[in-house]
């Protein structure tokens, strides 16, 4: 959920609960304060009908009237408490209304009197229903004025954080261009355009260093190895040898194409982590794979495998020369953990590039496949293989997943 979503919901929540509360406390209030100005009508009419009594020492006639209803009864002394009530209002038999009422009495000498006074509570109630109708018009109203003008507003507000992000989704590490500058006036949003561009500087900066030393320290490395190997070259055709010598003379001849792959991985490894390699275009994979699986042709036969294969028509856009290594890379992989005389099946089509082989009968553990030099003790590989065909397939968004089922080792790419 967008943040500008969220606070909506949360803002319209908060202010719903809050129109809620203050308008049962609003409507309460404005009750009050018309039963109150009630109460002080039926007083008036209490205090009169007291003046009355006191000037002409008898009850005052009572008259029928619409909104009022004045009663007398005789009853004990002090059997009376003064007190106001809701009551029912009958304008006539048939229309009951909630109406206010006050209990009082008068003594007339040796005579003690009840009076009830009771008005009718339809006027008020009605009141009191038009005030909060037009109060909660009035909160509706502005709470939708609110809501607009806060999609409106933070919507512009936010569009400068809006526009880092863009650039921030843009960014590469090996991408030359800089963030531009941010012309806004909101501090905030000025110092994280510049803790961001101070960032994408330093991390540039460091990828280069690490970049120049990586293909430095390869480069290096070529110039000693080939010429350990030319000199390993020239000492195992020399005819004075033992057969010690002779073996530890191809150990250490191994030993350095090894170490030659392994440096030839981790600078491939370290270009396409940082996608160096960007020239695509659309590739016919079914051609690929024929190609690739002529050029293994002889190491099956050398290993007396069984290799079956079906291939649709398929065509991908990616960089054929990291699609040539991913191939390259899955069938080295099952061919080196294949035993003599097993079997290998590749199946193309639409929706996958499945790779299945024969192999040990315990499946791979998940959460050491693609790991970095990762192997079993027995392989002569660097570690790096499945590695890099993994960060491979995530370049081009393909997926690359293992499953067993015994006796297939099974390596899938979706694409």
């Amino acid at each position: 959920m967008k943040l500008l979503d969220k606070y909506n919901r949360v803002n319209l929540i908060a202010a719903i609960i809050i129109m809620l509360i203050t308008g049962g406390i609003y409507y309460l209030a404005i009750s009050s304060i018309l039963i109150n100005e009630k109460d002080k009508s039926l007083e008036v009419e209490e205090q009169e009908i007291f003046d009355y009594v006191k000037l002409n020492h008898n009850l005052p006639q009572v008259f029928e009237s619409p909104d009022q209803q004045i009663s007398f009864k005789q009853v004990p002394k002090n059997s009376v408490t003064r007190k106001f009530i809701n009551t029912t209002y009958y304008k006539n038999a048939n229309e009951p209304e909630s109406g206010r009422g006050l209990i009082s009495f008068v003594d007339m000498g040796h005579t003690y009197y009840k009076i009830l006074i009771v008005e009718s509570k339809v006027e008020t109630e009605d009141l009191i229903q038009i005030i909060f109708g037009i109060t909660i018009g009035v909160i509706l109203l502005l709470l939708l004025a609110l809501v607009i003008t806060n999609r409106l507003i933070l919507n512009r507000l936010w569009q400068p954080f809006y526009n880092i992000l863009d650039e921030l989704k843009l960014f590469h590490i090996s991408d030359t261009r800089n963030i531009p500058q941010l012309d806004n006036s909101i501090d905030e949003f000025n110092e994280l355009h510049q803790e961001v561009s101070a960032m994408a500087t330093r991390v540039k900066h460091e990828y280069q260093n690490l970049k120049n030393f990586t293909e430095n320290a390869s480069h290096e490395l070529l110039t000693p190895i080939a010429i350990i190997t030319s000199k390993l070259d020239t000492l195992i055709q020399s005819e004075n040898l033992s057969e010690g010598q002779g073996k530890l003379l191809t150990d250490l001849y191994g030993a350095v194409n090894r170490l030659n792959r392994l440096n030839q991985s981790m600078l491939l490894l370290v270009k396409v982590e940082n996608r160096l390699l960007k020239d695509e275009n659309l590739i016919d994979l079914k051609a690929l794979t024929e190609e690739m699986i002529f050029q293994f042709e002889e190491i099956f036969q050398s290993k007396n495998l069984h290799v079956s294969y079906n291939l649709d028509e398929k065509q991908v856009y990616a960089n054929r020369h990291l699609m040539e290594i991913l191939l390259s890379n899955l069938m080295s992989n099952a061919i080196r953990h294949n035993y003599n005389g097993g079997e290998i099946k590749i199946n193309l089509n639409a929706e996958s590039l499945i790779i299945e082989n024969t192999g040990d009968e315990l499946p791979l553990r998940d959460d050491q496949i693609f790991t970095r030099f990762h192997k079993s003790s027995y392989s002569e590989g660097s570690g790096l293989g499945l590695t890099i065909s993994k960060q491979i397939c995530e370049n081009f968004n393909f997926s690359l997943l293992y499953s067993f089922q015994k006796p297939y080792h099974k390596f899938s790419i979706g694409y």
